[in-house]
C-alpha cells in the first residue's frame, strides 16, 4: 500500500495558473512536514558527578585535619 505524496496535487490547487505559477499577492500552498528524531536521546544524569563530589570530599578532609592538628598542638596557625 503506497502513501500519496504531501504535495498538494497541481490540478487541484486553487490559485495556481497554467504552467504551475501562482498570480502575484498568493501564497501557493505548502507541503505538509514531519521532523523529530530517529530515536530517544538519553537523559543527562542529574546527580553531582562522582569527580565532583570527591573533591568536596578531599577538601572538607584537608580543613578537619587541619582544625585537629591546631587543636592537638602539631601546627601553628593565626586565624
Amino acid at each position: 500500500m503506497s502513501t500519496p505524496p504531501p504535495d498538494p496535487d497541481p490540478d487541484r490547487t486553487p490559485g495556481l495558473e497554467p504552467g504551475g505559477g501562482v498570480r502575484p499577492g498568493d501564497t501557493p500552498p505548502d507541503s505538509g512536514s514531519t521532523s523529530g528524531l530517529s530515536h530517544p536521546q538519553p537523559m543527562r544524569s542529574r546527580a553531582i558527578p562522582i569527580w565532583f563530589t570527591v573533591l568536596i570530599g578531599l577538601f572538607v578532609l584537608c580543613v578537619v585535619g587541619m582544625v585537629i592538628a591546631q587543636t592537638v598542638g602539631m601546627i601553628d596557625v593565626l586565624w
